[in-house]
């Protein structure tokens, strides 16, 4: 998937940490539907603490932004986030038993922690160019799943799998590619690559897909 042209930049900078996440041997249990229920289940509850968080970091981008229209996009990321993708996670969950009050209390793993921070800590830390490196891997990287997936996978994970290949979820990956090639124009000029801070913020992005890794291992040890 391209996703604008700073995204495959960043994507050819991670080298094999990139394939490492998005061919994951997790990825490929949902793919042929190999994955365990337990494993899935125990993925969702972390990953609804992981987008809890997710959700406080592009809350965080607003407050980094420039511009309002950067900070309209980030807006309407966090409301995308809140009220869409946690709905999945919400109503599989409770189909299997598992409330809400349930997910927001799960005990968060260490895997999950650091990678919540890291982009926390990027935002926190760095500005809004630094954040939306730490984020585009999470956003982009399921978008590219999702849509690898969905014209070749088994039934077990079709809703998963729709919901990252949907032309909604690909319409939000469009607008966050879209937001960091304005932003990276805006603040390094045409040629990025020849700045200062470009090797820092490929590193930011790295990092981030290394704990994304980090966060499919931890999904299948339930």
């Amino acid at each position: 998937m391209a996703y604008g042209k700073t995204f495959p930049l960043w994507r050819d900078a991670a080298g094999q940490n990139w394939p490492a996440y998005v061919d994951h041997e997790f990825v490929r249990g949902l793919k042929d539907g190999s994955l365990s229920r337990e494993a899935f289940l125990h993925y969702l509850v972390q990953d609804y603490v992981f987008l809890i968080h997710f959700s406080r970091a592009w809350a965080l981008a607003i407050t980094k932004a420039d511009t309002p229209e950067e900070m309209r996009l980030c807006a309407g990321t966090v409301n995308a986030l809140i009220n869409e993708e946690i709905a999945l996670h919400i109503k599989t969950c409770a189909e299997a038993g598992i409330s809400e009050e349930d997910l927001f209390e799960a005990e968060e793993r260490p895997e999950n922690l650091a990678y919540t921070r890291y982009v926390l800590d990027a935002g926190h830390s760095g500005d809004f160019l630094d954040l939306l490196a730490a984020l585009a891997p999470c956003v982009l990287g399921y978008g590219e799943i999702g849509a690898t997936l969905i014209a070749d996978h088994a039934c077990d994970y079709a809703e998963w799998i729709g919901t990252y290949g949907s032309d909604e979820y690909q319409g939000v990956c469009n607008e966050v590619a879209a937001l960091i090639d304005a932003a990276v124009e805006r603040r390094l000029g045409t040629n990025p690559t020849e700045s200062p801070r470009w090797a820092a913020l490929c590193k930011r992005f790295d990092m981030a897909t290394k704990l994304e890794v980090g966060f499919w291992d931890m999904g299948l040890r339930p």
